[in-house]
This record gives C-alpha cells, sequence and structure tokens, in this order.
C-alpha cells in the first residue's frame, strides 16, 4: 500500500472501517508458506531519466525485428504496418483497447466497428460479422460453441491441421459444454478427407477446416463441400487468414456457415505475442446472427433522420443477460479492431492482393532453393501458400538456435506440438531476395556441420 498515496491517518481509518488492526490481517487467507518474508528486491527511488536509462537498458536485452530477420509465422505474421496506422489510433478519440458501455456516446468507435464489421464481410463473403473477439484461438472456441448452440449437437470434427494451440482452446472451451472433439490425420500436409468423410454423422455439430491450414497448405474445399452437401444438417466452420483472402476464393463460396480467423494481419504489430483481435462471420439466411457471440454496430437513423450507430441485439450479451448470455465475451478489441479498419481502407482490394501475392511469390521463390539443398524436403511443395513445412536433416531446433546467433529466425520447430517434425517457414512481402538468399546459405552452412 506503500505505492498508493494514502496517508497513515487514511490508512489507519480505512482499517478501522473494516475492522483490521494491521494490513497483514488482510493477507491471512494467503497460506503461510507462500507468503514472502523478505522486502521486494527493488532498488530505492530514480529519477524520471534514471528510470528511462534502466528501462533502456532492460529492454535491449530484447532481440526485435529491428534487428533479426524472421522466417516466423503459424499465426503471427510479420507484415508491413503502414504509418498512417499509428498517426490515426494515437489520436485522443481512438487511443482506448476498450469499448465504452455506453457505446452510444462515442459515435466514432461505432463508426469505426461498423466499417469493420462491413470490410470483414467483403473479405469473407458473408453475411454479417461481431465487432472482433480476443484473438484467433478464442474465435474457434466461441465458433464451436455457437455451432453447439444452433444445430443442438455435441460432436465437432477437426482436422489435425489446424493449428495446435487453436484446437487446444477449443477444447478448453468445449470442455464444461459436453462438447465431443474428433480429428481427421494428415496426409501430406492436408486432412485425410477419406477418414473426413467416415468421421461424419447424424451427432456432429460441425466440421472445422484451417483455410490455408496450419502448415500452409490449402484443403480441397470443394470435396469437403460436397460432402457436407449430403449432410446437410452440419455447419462448416472455416479458419481463414484474412490476407490471404487477396488472393483466395472467399469462404462463402465454398458453403462456410460461420468464418473466423485472426486479425493480427491486418495492421497489427507482432507485440511479442499480442494483444491481437478475432474475427467472425456468418451467414445471415438462417437466424444465425443471434448466436453469435460479441458485439454487433448497427447503423441507424434517429428521430431527425440522421444517421446513428448502436449497439444492436445487446440481449445476447453477458452485461445484459449475465448466466444467460450467448457467451461471456462482453466487449471487443476495439482498438485492434480499428487499427484492421484503417489497414483495409489503407490498403484497398488491390493493396491487399498485392501483399498476398508477393507473399506467395516469394514463399516459393525460397521453398524451391530450400528443397534444392541435400538433406532438406518440403513435404507440401506443390500445395501451400505463404508458409510451408520442410524436413530437415539437422534436429530444427539446433538450426535454428545456430541461426539465431546469424540473426535469423528460421521459422518455427514443429515438435514444439508433439505431432510432426521439421520447420514451419513463412515469407511475407517484406521478405527480399537478400534475406532469403541468405537464409538458404545459412541452413547450407550449418547442415554441413
Amino acid at each position: 500500500m506503500d505505492y498508493i498515496s494514502n496517508t497513515p491517518r487514511e490508512k489507519e481509518k480505512m482499517l478501522d472501517v473494516i475492522g483490521a488492526q494491521e494490513i497483514n490481517e488482510l493477507f491471512a487467507a494467503i497460506p503461510e508458506k507462500v507468503r514472502l518474508k523478505r522486502e521486494l528486491n527493488i532498488d530505492g527511488s530514480l529519477s524520471e531519466l534514471e528510470l528511462k536509462r534502466q528501462a533502456r537498458k532492460l529492454t535491449d536485452r530484447n532481440n526485435s525485428l529491428n534487428n533479426m530477420t524472421s522466417f516466423l509465422g503459424a499465426g503471427a505474421y510479420d507484415h508491413y504496418v503502414p504509418s498512417i496506422i499509428d498517426h490515426l489510433i494515437s489520436r485522443s478519440e481512438y487511443y482506448t483497447a476498450y469499448t465504452p458501455y455506453q457505446a452510444e456516446l462515442s459515435q466514432g468507435t461505432l463508426q469505426a466497428i461498423y466499417e469493420f464489421q462491413s470490410m470483414i464481410c467483403e473479405l469473407t463473403g458473408m453475411g454479417v460479422a461481431n465487432a472482433s473477439l480476443l484473438d484467433g484461438g478464442s474465435a474457434v472456441g466461441e465458433a464451436v460453441l455457437m455451432a453447439q448452440r444452433i444445430t443442438r449437437k455435441n460432436r465437432i470434427i477437426f482436422s489435425r491441421a489446424i493449428h495446435p494451440a487453436y484446437r487446444e482452446v477449443a477444447r478448453t472451451y468445449g470442455s464444461f459444454q459436453g462438447l465431443e472433439f474428433v480429428e481427421a490425420e494428415l496426409r501430406g500436409g492436408t486432412t485425410d478427407l477419406d477418414q473426413f468423410e467416415n468421421l461424419l454423422d447424424d451427432q456432429t455439430a460441425a466440421v472445422v477446416i484451417q483455410y490455408p491450414n496450419f502448415y500452409g497448405s490449402l484443403e480441397q474445399m470443394e470435396r469437403i463441400q460436397s460432402l457436407l452437401e449430403e449432410q446437410k444438417k452440419i455447419l462448416m466452420i472455416v479458419i481463414a487468414n484474412p490476407m490471404t483472402l487477396g488472393l483466395l476464393t472467399p469462404p462463402s463460396e465454398w458453403g462456410a456457415d460461420i468464418v473466423i480467423g485472426e486479425g493480427q494481419v491486418l495492421g497489427n504489430q507482432l507485440n511479442y505475442g499480442g494483444p491481437y483481435l478475432g474475427y467472425m462471420a456468418t451467414r445471415d439466411d438462417r437466424g444465425f446472427i443471434r448466436q453469435m457471440p460479441g458485439r454487433i454496430a448497427g447503423a441507424t437513423t434517429d428521430a431527425d433522420g440522421n444517421r446513428g450507430y448502436v449497439l444492436t441485439l445487446q440481449t445476447r450479451e453477458q452485461h445484459i443477460r449475465r448466466e444467460k448470455a450467448t457467451s461471456n465475451i462482453c466487449s471487443n478489441e476495439a482498438l485492434n479492431a480499428l487499427i484492421a479498419t484503417i489497414y483495409m481502407s489503407a490498403m484497398g482490394k488491390e493493396g491487399l492482393k498485392e501483399v498476398a501475392e508477393h507473399s506467395l511469390q516469394k514463399a516459393h521463390y525460397l521453398a524451391d532453393k530450400i528443397d534444392q539443398i541435400s538433406g532438406y524436403q518440403v513435404v507440401n511443395k506443390e500445395n501451400f501458400f505463404h508458409e510451408f513445412w520442410v524436413k530437415t536433416p539437422v534436429e530444427p531446433g539446433k538450426l535454428i538456435d545456430e541461426l539465431r546467433e546469424k540473426g535469423i529466425i528460421p521459422g518455427l520447430d514443429l515438435s514444439r506440438f508433439d505431432e510432426e517434425e521439421g520447420l514451419l517457414i513463412c515469407t511475407t512481402e517484406k521478405r527480399t531476395r537478400e534475406e532469403m538468399d541468405n537464409l538458404v546459405s545459412a541452413l547450407e552452412v550449418v547442415s554441413n556441420g
């Protein structure tokens, strides 16, 4: 309590009101064995200048993408962020990460959310979108619960080509709702659709497909659509990278019922892993919107005919219906969604397409080069977007450690998920030919000992 500017007299008065003699009594519920018995290991007070120097000294211990070349992907991508974004989000009207509950007093925030929803609908081809969710993983969790509410069935079919972390989050969300998760195996970087077909039954609420999948490959969406047309009551949930939708056929054309994903690629920095934003869009012809979690901004007119923006269908939300709410999501990633809105507005359709094209072409250039190195094999060489799976002659962890010393992060070690082995390598529009050639040379040197 010393940090809080309460005088000794004020502290005594507060203790007297709650019936305590000293502050330590407030911690009586904490077991004795876990209490700290010493003072905190903190030096004395510092001036502002000294504090800044100390903070800089600590941050300089971190590596960042200012001094490293990154080929990491797997849900967090090093795309270029236009300078206009920082200039606009730093305005006082916007600089809050939280949507105000009295939202109608914040017309600018609501209008930005409305535009975000509209753009997500355009990207995905779906009818309605919400105001964003926490991140890609939680969006998957919310989507399977939404499917359960719509179908009143408990069986969810996953592909092992879905991001392992997303699957784990969904299992956590569904574990207290009685959901049963069944997984279809991999076959060369994509879902084994023969096994997938055999798993479909009349107890299935939904199937979940990633597009492109965790390994960067594109699933046989046309065949999946055909299989589900024979099982009309099973919902299709598609996890889509919104950046790739600048080139790829939108999920709506493959019969998707719910489209979700991670929106970090839309102008958000990597930020050491967050905060990010999840997005969700769904069909508008079957009443799904009433089962959609989170906030939804709508446009209307007031009594004088002026256009205005409001939160709609709020009876679904926690702050109104409490335990009967559609979900416990009662807000949205407003600042991150604003970033995505500015990014999509600044880039436009052609800009998004160009980013996707550069990412795709550079990934295929790099994959071809790596596949020519003795001992290296690109598993999904014939089918990937801007990420690809490489089997290596040297343990991936060793490659990563050695190349890090050269200022290169070569990719993700897949063994961390205890499922597959190798490196998952990604390129974006930021990677240059020189950087990619340097990676190829470094891989050759390490593998040759």
